[in-house]
């Protein structure tokens, strides 16, 4: 599965886990892409799928308070 952001609905996440080569080891990521209602994107990789949706969390919480 291929991520694509354009065919992301507002208010919809989507993730890909993949493993990243770090030092010579494969280490496991996920990427996670979330379009907010006005359309804007987020995109991170983290360790966990959990750990993504935390910073996409903290992202829209900003956006709430600071005003886009």
């Amino acid at each position: 599965m291929a991520l694509n952001p354009r065919n992301l609905a507002p208010g919809n996440g989507q993730y890909e886990w993949y493993n990243s080569a770090l030092c010579g080891r494969h280490v496991p990521r996920v990427q996670y892409d979330y379009r907010a209602m006005d359309g804007t994107l987020f995109s991170t990789v983290a360790k966990t799928l959990e750990e993504a949706r935390d910073r996409k969390n903290q992202w829209v919480l900003k956006r709430i308070i600071v005003g886009k």
